[in-house]
């Protein structure tokens, strides 16, 4: 099964990574070739994936925002629960793992990722079912950063278990009476980030699983931030408190 990513960033990443199989990279006609594409093409023809000229048309029925290039690729390589443990051990550091229970917008998905990426967590643990999963628009959505992250599909009660064993603390993010707030909350070990779902939060067994929960403060008029905007900011707190 093959797909099509689309936006130069993704596009660089996915080729940067060398982690996917591609097939063919378009260009649409008279296209300028300068910056991130001139990149692109090099890249693609370094690694000697075939680079098409094509009409316009063909990559506007593709993604309306293409930017000029779609590239053809295989489906997004998956990793597993046990090799994210062994990146962190591999590094002599604590778990630093992301756990989404049933995120399923794309465009919060994407934020997630491109978050997790950039604040060097081990790893992203979905559930196996009712959650958004890594298509081309969450790729997209994380401007690539996918393309390096290490991504799990797994029951998610049962990661929780096996990242306890390995010495991480669950930490689900809610915004309840009984949360603690970061001031009272010790997030310098291994850590498990549980973001619950846009509307329903953390599933009950999900929530009992937790070692502790942790709510962000709030000072302004509104009752709450959406899942990918606590969601980064709770892994931007965990990710100082390591130093």
């Amino acid at each position: 099964m093959s797909e099509w990513i689309t936006g130069r960033n993704p596009i660089y990443e996915v080729l940067r990574a060398q982690r996917r199989q591609v097939n063919r990279l378009w260009v649409a006609q008279n296209t300028q070739v300068s910056g991130r594409l001139a990149q692109i093409i090099q890249l693609a023809q370094t690694q000697h994936i075939p680079v098409e000229s094509v009409k316009r048309g063909n990559l506007d029925g593709i993604d309306p925002h293409h930017q000029g290039a779609a590239l053809n690729t295989g489906a997004y390589p998956y990793s597993d629960l046990e090799s994210i443990i062994q990146h962190a051990e591999s590094r002599g550091e604590p778990v630093f793992v992301l756990l989404l229970d049933q995120v399923q917008d794309p465009q919060n998905l994407g934020t997630l990722l491109r978050s997790a990426e950039a604040f060097g967590l081990h790893g992203v643990i979905l559930p196996l079912a009712r959650s958004a999963a890594v298509t081309p628009a969450v790729v997209n959505a994380s401007s690539g950063a996918t393309e390096m992250l290490l991504i799990a599909q797994h029951n998610l009660a049962q990661a929780m278990d096996r990242l306890k064993d390995a010495g991480g603390w669950m930490v689900g993010l809610e915004d309840s009476p009984e949360a603690q707030t970061p001031d009272r909350v010790n997030l310098a070990g291994g850590i498990g980030l549980v973001v619950g779902n846009e509307a329903q939060g953390l599933r009950k067994l999900v929530r009992q699983k937790c070692d502790l929960l942790l709510r962000l403060p709030m000072n302004g008029q509104i009752d709450s931030l959406n899942a990918a905007v606590a969601g980064s900011i709770a892994l931007f707190l965990a990710r100082q408190a390591r130093g």
